[in-house]
């Protein structure tokens, strides 16, 4: 008896320290409500009696597959107060504070990953299934009580050699895969190319499509595979599981917008552009309890992106200023001003943007409107600013270095001013420098640019009469971006030149313009 009762005053006093860890800011303890509308039909029945704790724990699940953090945890916070013995739902929090796919676990999260994880542990001895007690007992060894980032890497393999052994245990469960498969994506580099030869990636790749096999819309799965290709040789193997994951769960921005990373690799131009028109419908859903919204300037870039290779030029153009109201920033607005050729607009654009990338950008765009304009004074007085900036500016844009990423409009620039000026063999120079500066950007998605200078240059051997050379650029592009229709109209052009009559670059030109509300005379303006 007296054994039993130290035991017990253990407990307690151990359960006290860790909920001393649990500090939540008001913000979060708001009520949260279950987004009925938004939600879609994944369920994972848990080991409770109570229906809103079931209903917030689906709520949950469902927002950290669509990579929405914040409100996970607060949802699988609401599923735990609504049956505090509920060991799953602590799993649930411990889940959310951990690192995930974009982002790894800060220092003010880890307190509170262990703490929930403790309790899930502490709980699954009597109210967990064996299943669950699997799971939390895995997910233990992801956390530690003094947590240091310099420990993360390892935390993470000893993670998913836990988690390996629980998908052994539990091959047909297709949560339980894909928790295995975001275990291991962890220990991937998460930016730049993939190769689908590496055993590693053909490893994560075959976890992935054996839950997809079982079910091709297991959001979850989808959202992880979709990632774990588009930057490999074979972008079309989530073709399949694209199809479905937008609409898995209406409301969530983020899971609407991701077929547009496969789109986009694959040249679904329009594809991607409804995708990410859903998005952002989400994310102004999100204001009124409708929808739960991240990223969504991120939503806006694709949008962008993808509406100025389909030739959609008022999409693009829009999505451009909102991009702008949204973030301050306005360089998509004139970038896309530029790609539709509204040169006469661009000059009322006269707030310079802060950050080098987007001055840079900014200068470009006036100077490129000024020689279009006539204006070549001022023309020479952006291009000045805009060499300044790329010579001497150590910023960033997302993953770029405003090096490379001005180099390349600087290219066009200075080659626009060059042609305009009768000097064509100069102009040519620095075309082929602004797309070796584009060839040296990393791997993104989507890229920074909503143009290429190759189209610039595909259109330069066009008027030197070197036609061989336009069809190779062109071709060259439609390599890095299939089906966009600049580079199939400047195609056309050069196989016409060289009086080849090829049916299948008209109808493909045809196709990929038919959304187009931009008549073109060449692959730039």
């Amino acid at each position: 008896m007296k054994a039993s009762f130290i035991i017990l005053f253990s407990l307690l006093i151990f359960s006290d320290n860790i909920f001393a860890q649990l500090e939540y800011n008001d913000e979060f303890l708001e009520p949260m409500p279950l987004y009925e509308e938004a939600l879609g039909d994944f369920t994972r029945e848990i080991s409770s009696d109570n229906k809103e704790a079931q209903a917030y724990f689906d709520q949950g699940y469902q927002m950290m597959y669509a990579f929405a953090k914040g409100d996970a945890a607060r949802s699988f916070y609401e599923s735990r107060q609504k049956d505090p013995s509920c060991a799953i739902c602590w799993w649930g929090e411990a889940w959310t504070w951990g690192p995930y796919l974009n982002g790894g676990m800060r220092d003010w999260e880890a307190p509170k990953a262990y703490a929930t994880i403790q309790e899930a542990l502490r709980l699954s001895k009597d109210h967990a299934t064996d299943k669950e007690r699997a799971i939390i007992e895995a997910t233990a060894v992801r956390y530690v009580e003094d947590f240091e980032n310099s420990n993360r890497a390892a935390l993470d393999s000893a993670y998913a050699d836990a988690m390996r052994e629980v998908y052994e245990r539990y091959p047909d469960d297709s949560d339980i895969g894909t928790l295995y498969a975001e275990a291991l994506f962890l220990l991937e580099p998460r930016r730049g190319t993939r190769d689908v030869n590496d055993p590693d990636v053909q490893f994560l790749h075959g976890v992935l499509e054996g839950i997809l096999e079982k079910d091709i819309k297991h959001p979850g799965a989808c959202h992880l595979y979709i990632h774990a290709t588009e930057s490999t040789q074979k972008p079309e193997l989530a073709e399949p599981c694209a199809e479905f994951i937008g609409n898995s769960i209406p409301g969530a921005s983020h899971i609407n917008h991701m077929p547009s990373h496969t789109w986009n690799e694959v040249g679904r131009w329009n594809d991607a552009v409804r995708a990410n028109i859903q998005a952002w419908h989400s994310d102004q859903k999100a204001a009124v309890g409708k929808g739960f919204a991240i990223y969504p300037s991120h939503n806006l870039h694709m949008l962008l992106f993808a509406a100025s290779m389909d030739g959609q030029g008022a999409l693009a153009i829009q999505a451009g200023k909102d991009y702008a109201k949204l973030t301050g920033n306005n360089m998509y607005h004139v970038l896309t001003l530029v790609r539709f050729g509204r040169f006469d607009e661009i000059p009322a654009i006269n707030e310079k943007p802060e950050g080098d990338v987007a001055l840079g950008m900014w200068h470009f765009s006036q100077g490129y409107a000024a020689v279009k304009l006539d204006n070549m004074d001022t023309a020479y007085d952006h291009l000045e600013e805009l060499q300044e900036l790329a010579a001497n500016s150590d910023g960033r844009f997302r993953f770029h270095s405003a090096e490379n990423l001005l180099g390349t409009v600087q290219g066009i620039l200075v080659g626009e001013i060059y042609r305009m000026e009768g000097d064509k063999e100069a102009a040519l120079k620095a075309f082929q420098e602004g797309v070796r500066f584009y060839d040296q950007l990393d791997y993104d998605e989507p890229e920074p640019l909503p143009f290429s200078p190759r189209h610039w240059l595909g259109a330069h051997y066009l008027e030197m009469e070197k036609f061989e050379e336009a069809a190779r650029t062109f071709n060259k592009e439609l390599e890095n971006h299939p089906n966009n229709g600049w580079s199939l109209y400047g195609l056309l052009e050069a196989e016409k030149a060289m009086d080849i009559q090829n049916e299948s670059t008209q109808k493909a030109f045809d196709k990929s313009w038919a959304r187009s509300d931009t008549w073109i005379r060449g692959s730039k303006f």
